[in-house]
């Protein structure tokens, strides 16, 4: 099941196949094609000529077919749900909501593509008008990472759709199937041949393709950084526009007046969804001094009831890492941090099962330092560091060194604060007593080294459309 890719509104297979593997199990799920270079050409080729078509449609004859791809995924969320954990490991309830997550988006881009705007620009002489429309910029690759597997694709596929521009998909290749099962409800809706296109296989050779091709006129891309920077090298060849959403180093800062219960569950709730898997996931806590033990008790109540296990079994809160090497990554850090003096209160092993499963325990060290390899990386799993500061200048001066800028969260209730801390913080998004960020209508994308570009809102239309500036003489 699900072991082709969809090329020109057909399903294709190929000889060579590629293993999906369930991280909960170490166990393979199914096989998926990996695709070469005649497929990649031949999705290029359907997305090239199916363009012409598809961007001269109206906006509304557009989102006509991306609602019904939106209630398509509603009708099935509970077996994509499945789908989704049985192949990330994600606990069902949080592929659910990332299902309807992803309808959300879709539906709101429906709508927002009607919404793409020109302007009239006054002249510079009597018989001169000046206009500025916006075009689709043609055809594009999209290449989507394993953590959201579901959420991405939508957040890409639907403001793409909705400007007029044609597609090809690569997703990540533990998560493709997914991915397909989402095309397959695409696919339904009778949306023209070759106006999405998806395939599946080694990232290096299908990139390879997609980046030497010069009618992919768009590339947009979410993963790691230094995978981002390759990237970029590769789009300068032509000068094509790419986006990039990339690693974060998020920082959360607790001010002592804030509200601590409400910080501690909001902290909680953000550092181990996913499995602590989150580009915009809480990387080290900044608590006071003056309230640092109170919230460090607080968190650790909080941790220590969360429920490990398999994504598909009832009431479990967190699934496993994604592969052996992520869950090597933690325990090299874990490591690496009390060998410096960093204190485990919490976690700081691997959870032994009847499964052969990538799962990790729920992690808090203290006394933590800059000097500790989990503060300057990504930690991209469960472990939440926390340190301590003592006043505003300092705490914010180091959240400013990090090269990365994706998302920072902060907690008071001093409303002063509020927009002195959040205009001060270097980073594309600021959460205020708050953790969650990913919402249709909002920019969502980071600065320095967390990426360019954004998804979501009018903004995530803007990436896939080109200004055209009109000066007509009048005669």
């Amino acid at each position: 099941m699900f072991n082709y890719n969809w090329i020109n509104g057909k399903k294709w297979k190929t000889e060579k196949t590629i293993h999906v593997m369930n991280p909960a199990t170490g166990k393979v799920i199914g096989d998926v094609p990996s695709a070469g270079k005649k497929e990649v050409a031949a999705a290029i080729d359907a997305a090239s000529r199916a363009y012409v078509s598809w961007s001269k449609l109206t906006p509304s004859e557009r989102g006509a077919y991306l609602t019904k791809w939106a209630e398509n995924l509603l009708n099935k969320r509970e077996e994509l749900a499945l789908l989704m954990s049985e192949e990330q490991g994600k606990p069902v309830s949080e592929a659910r909501g990332e299902i309807e997550g992803s309808a959300q988006f879709i539906k709101w881009y429906a709508e927002e593509g009607k919404r793409i705007y020109g302007e009239v620009i006054p002249p510079s002489s009597q018989n001169q008008r000046i206009t500025v429309i916006k075009q689709p910029v043609g055809v594009c690759a999209l290449i989507t990472p394993w953590n959201f597997p579901g959420a991405m694709i939508a957040r890409k596929v639907a403001p793409a759709l909705a400007a007029g521009c044609t597609i090809i998909v690569k997703p990540a290749s533990e998560t493709p199937k997914i991915a397909i099962a989402m095309f397959d409800e695409l696919m339904a809706t009778k949306i023209p041949a070759g106006v999405a296109n998806l395939v599946t296989g080694k990232a290096s050779i299908i990139s390879d393709v997609l980046f030497e091709d010069q009618r992919i006129r768009k590339i947009s891309f979410t993963g790691s950084t230094n995978v981002g920077k390759k990237l970029m090298k590769k789009a300068a060849d032509q000068v094509k526009r790419i986006s990039l959403e990339l690693g974060g180093n998020a920082p959360v800062i607790v001010f002592p007046d804030s509200n601590l219960d409400v910080a501690a569950e909001k902290i909680v709730e953000n550092k181990f969804e996913n499995c602590g898997q989150m580009c915009n996931g809480i990387n080290v806590i900044m608590a006071h001094k003056d309230i640092e033990e109170e919230l460090t008790e607080k968190i650790k109540y909080l941790v220590q009831k969360i429920k490990v296990g398999e994504g598909t079994k009832a009431d479990v809160q967190m699934g496993p890492l994604i592969n052996d090497a992520a869950l090597q990554r933690m325990e090299d850090l874990v490591k690496d941090a009390k060998e410096k003096g960093a204190t485990l209160l919490t976690g700081g092993e691997r959870i032994q099962t009847e499964l052969d499963g990538y799962f990790y325990s729920p992690t808090i060290l203290t006394d933590i330092t800059d000097k500790m390899e989990l503060i300057q990386e990504e930690i991209f799993g469960p472990i939440a560091p926390i340190m301590t500061f003592e006043n505003e200048e300092d705490v914010i001066e180091f959240s400013n060194k990090s090269p990365y800028g994706l998302a920072a969260y902060f907690f008071t209730n001093d409303v002063n604060r509020v927009y002195r801390i959040s205009e001060r913080l270097e980073y594309g998004m600021v959460g205020v007593n708050g953790t969650q960020l990913s919402v249709p209508q909002a920019p969502f994308g980071g600065v320095k080294e967390s990426g360019m570009g954004r998804e979501g809102g009018h903004f995530g239309l803007d990436e896939f459309v080109e200004l055209k500036y009109i000066s007509l003489t009048l005669q």
